[in-house]
């Protein structure tokens, strides 16, 4: 099977990745889903024109000459707290006082600030004029009745909460969550509780996977080490297909023993690809068994790790129906000049930072498949075109922002 480029393998899995259902949850418990239903507004905010801060309703004209020198006298006729609603009309010469939040009263067309009276026995004196519509904010300024506020397809934040409650929404409609199976392949492979023999590592790409698809917005079904046995593995695999997507690591490169691609065969896999033009991370199968993606992702961790943001993610984030589910990128100065052979698109560690207006980006001085500290700082990954055998320091580069 050819290896093929990284842009068709992600459009190649994207295709085959349905949305999955929708579910009714809480604002309370909304944050980080996925919005399942654009969301109206079934009433103006502000509902009427209030006052946007404390101070006194007034006629503006009746103030134009107001100065420190020569302040206007304004009898004061009524108070509205903010929640109440003025009994009076305001008259010429007159002031309501008005808190924050209070709705104007009739006849009223500015809010002087507190700050520019003074007060006199039972009134005012207005030391400063005010123009019409002074501190007034107008009913719908925010949102307007069928006003659209947010649309289906995002990822709710703590704004979007805000602006839900704004509109009196206590429950929304969000995407189901998938599951994902998690399983890590190799007789080396051992828990993280087991005592260290011969030349064992621990499940790191595990427990790394789980917090990727986590921040994904799936739910990690950990299901622990398969042994480089066809039973123990057809077992394993047995049960990550009562999930919605199945990811594993290890076991699909060619060695004697890389026993994963002939395993799921014989389940019943459809082989959609192995091998992508990507370093770190070329080894890596993708399959479906019935309605179920297999990712079989490398088991070097940094592999792992750079193949799960290319392709694992943005299918978990299509089954949650995200509107946008590619990898967030910027442009950014390089701060040293790398280099690397053609042939193959590059992911490299980097840090991103904010500089003087513009991104910089300086990626992590040893790279390799096995050396997942160079990804410990890192917030993004530098993409290095597979033609490209040199970036030039001080050049303008592609780097993916990681979510995790």
């Amino acid at each position: 099977m050819a290896m093929i480029q990284v842009d068709e393998a992600r459009e190649i899995i994207l295709a085959k990745i349905e949305p999955k259902g929708v579910e009714k949850v809480s604002l309370n418990d909304a944050l980080g889903r996925i919005l399942a239903e654009d969301i109206v507004a079934r009433r103006n905010n502000p509902p009427m024109d209030n006052s946007a801060m404390d101070g006194y309703a007034v006629i503006a004209a009746d103030i134009q000459s107001a100065t420190p020198d020569n302040p206007v006298k304004l009898e004061v006729v009524e108070h509205v707290a903010a929640g109440a609603v003025a009994q009076k009309t305001l008259k010429n010469n007159q002031a309501i006082r008005i808190m924050t939040g209070a709705p104007i009263p009739p006849g009223a067309d500015a809010v002087l600030m507190q700050e520019d009276t003074d007060k006199n026995g039972s009134g005012i004196l207005a030391k400063d004029r005010a123009e019409v519509g002074e501190n007034i904010r107008l009913a719908g300024e925010d949102v307007k009745v069928g006003d659209v506020v947010i649309r289906k397809g995002v990822t709710i934040t703590p704004s979007h909460i805000g602006m839900m409650a704004v509109v009196g929404r206590s429950n929304i409609f969000v995407s189901q969550r998938p599951t994902v199976a998690i399983l890590s392949t190799g007789d080396e492979i051992m828990e993280l509780d087991e005592t260290p023999e011969g030349p064992c590592i621990y499940n790191s790409n595990g427990y790394m996977l789980a917090a990727q698809i986590r921040s994904a917005g799936g739910i990690p079904v950990y299901l622990g080490v398969a042994k480089d046995d066809e039973k123990d593995l057809m077992e394993k695999f047995d049960w990550a297909l009562k999930c919605d997507i199945v990811v594993s690591s290890g076991g699909v490169s060619v060695g004697d023993y890389d026993l994963v691609k002939a395993t799921l065969d014989k389940m019943g896999n459809e082989m959609v690809f192995w091998k992508v033009a990507m370093k770190p991370g070329k080894p890596l199968a993708f399959g479906k068994i019935g309605e179920r993606p297999i990712f079989g992702l490398p088991g070097n961790p940094v592999s792992s790790f750079v193949s799960f943001e290319q392709f694992a993610r943005p299918a978990i984030k299509k089954m949650m129906g995200a509107n946008d589910v590619m990898p967030r990128t910027v442009q950014a100065k390089l701060t040293r000049t790398i280099h690397k052979k053609t042939g193959r698109l590059h992911f490299m560690s980097a840090v991103v930072s904010w500089d003087s207006g513009e991104y910089t980006v300086s990626p992590a001085e040893e790279q390799g498949s096995g050396v997942l500290k160079s990804t410990v700082n890192a917030n993004g990954l530098l993409v290095f075109p597979l033609e490209k055998d040199e970036l030039k320091n001080g050049e303008l580069v592609t780097v993916q922002l990681l979510d995790v």
